[in-house]
This record gives structure tokens, C-alpha cells and sequence, in this order.
């Protein structure tokens, strides 16, 4: 593969299981356009491979999942709000028509638009040191698609919380998994191996039913979403500072400063 290949796909045809990596760790796997690209060519190559009965998603490098949409990244607006662009909303599996279940494995960090891709797997394995956060309202932003997703998946009260108070709070993995968004608790680097192995589980499985419960399980909340998503577009328009003011509270930011619980 080319070195400016943003997402790795590994395949072991004997067990059945794909893992595929964000790859940009230099950048704490953060999802430019170029990786939007790659996530969807990768979903869609796993539709169409029958070998592959089971996926786990990870980020390289141990320091994080993934920390969402590449500050660098521009993706021009339209100006009405009614057609606004969110690249993140065709980066995970579901999104691509992909039925295969998705476990992730999560390392070091995942906040803000990496809850796209975890709202979009089936469960999540988190190392010790894994921690939560989502920083939209820091920096003046509404979170929409972030919120939806990840209400659907954590008691609304901690849900809540970890959207409202912003870079002053992340949830350990600890938390999460007592809360229940994290399914499999392990040490620190331990994560992809245990989903590897959960997913080697499921892809011994008959394929049939495997991918019809992943699709009755997204259709037990899928409408939810729907109506959810629908609102999202215009509750960005109304409640995100313009983008020069956003830019300056993130330039402000510094390092510290927050609590894990």
C-alpha cells in the first residue's frame, strides 16, 4: 500500500475477521477528506468479500482512536441550512450499507467526530487508558450527530454531561464501561487483541444470521435517529460561532485543565 494510504485493511482468511486501522497517527488519527474517501472504499470492499464475516476497527499509534474531523480539513458550505455538508455523516459502516458486524477497539483517546464510527459499531473493547470527550461546546460548536448517536448508546445522564462539559471532563474507560458504552474492559494495549478475538467468535458463526441480527438491532433504533438527524443541520446552523471565532477559542486552548472521572 502507499505510504499516504490514510485507512489499513488486514484480512486473516482463516479466521473470517478484517481489521481495519486508522492510520494516521501522527495527526491522532483525526479523519481528513482523503480518509473519509478510504473508510468508504474499505466498507464497500467488505460488502462484496465473503471471507470476511467480522470486522474490528482501531486506530495506530496507542495514543488515539481517533480525535474526529482534521482541524485542517475544509469543506466548503453552501450558504443555506438546508444543505449543509458533513463529511462524517459517510465515514462508518451503516452509512455504507455494511452488515457485517463491527467491533471497536479503542486505545488512548476518541472524542468528538470518532463517535461517528463508534455510534456505527456493534460494540466497543477499551483499553485502561481509553478516555471520552467531546469538545464542540469548548469551542462554540453545537454537537448534533455526536449527541444523537452516542444518547442512544449511554444513560442520557452521562450522555449529557460528557457533551455539555466539553475538554474540562473525559470519561475513563473505567466509566464507560460501567456505564455500558464500553462492553470489554482490558489493560492498556490489550484492546484489539480481545476484539479480535470476540469477532473471531462471531465470524464462525453462520453469516446469515449474524448480519440479519446486526440489521435487526439497527432497526430497533434506527427511526430514532432518523427523526434526530433531521434536526441536526438546522441546531448547527443556529447555535455554531462563525467559524473565525471558533478557530480563535481552539487556538486559545491549552494543555491540562481537565478532570477524568
Amino acid at each position: 500500500m502507499s505510504a499516504a494510504v490514510s485507512v489499513r485493511l488486514d484480512v486473516d482468511k482463516d479466521t473470517g475477521v478484517a481489521v481495519v486501522t486508522l492510520d494516521r497517527p501522527g495527526r491522532l488519527n483525526a479523519v481528513d477528506l482523503d480518509t473519509v474517501r478510504e473508510l468508504q472504499r474499505v466498507w464497500r470492499e467488505l460488502r462484496f468479500d465473503d471471507a470476511v464475516r467480522a470486522v474490528v476497527l482501531t486506530g495506530a499509534g496507542g495514543r488515539a482512536f481517533s480525535t474526529g474531523l482534521d482541524r485542517d480539513a475544509v469543506v466548503p458550505q453552501p450558504a443555506s441550512p438546508y444543505m449543509q455538508d458533513d463529511p462524517l455523516l459517510t465515514v462508518g459502516p451503516k452509512a455504507n450499507d455494511l452488515w457485517k458486524p463491527v467491533v471497536a477497539a479503542v486505545e488512548g483517546m476518541a472524542c468528538g467526530g470518532a463517535f461517528y464510527l463508534l455510534g456505527e459499531c456493534e460494540f466497543v473493547v477499551a483499553g485502561a487508558d481509553a478516555v471520552f470527550f467531546d469538545p464542540h461546546t469548548t469551542y462554540g460548536m453545537v454537537s448534533a450527530y455526536e449527541s444523537v448517536l452516542l444518547a442512544q448508546r449511554m444513560p442520557y445522564g452521562e450522555v449529557a454531561r460528557m457533551m455539555l462539559m466539553g475538554t474540562a471532563e473525559r470519561i475513563s474507560a473505567r466509566r464507560a464501561f460501567e456505564v455500558g458504552f464500553v462492553s470489554e474492559l482490558t489493560d492498556t494495549g490489550g484492546a484489539l487483541a480481545a476484539a479480535v478475538a470476540c469477532a473471531a467468535v462471531v465470524a464462525g458463526y453462520p453469516p446469515a444470521g449474524v448480519q440479519g441480527t446486526v440489521r435487526a438491532l439497527w432497526a430497533a433504533k434506527e427511526a430514532t435517529r432518523a427523526m434526530a438527524f433531521a434536526q441536526a443541520p438546522h441546531l448547527i446552523s443556529l447555535g455554531n460561532l462563525p467559524t473565525e471565532q471558533q478557530a480563535e477559542l481552539f487556538a486559545g486552548r491549552r494543555g491540562g485543565g481537565f478532570r477524568v472521572r
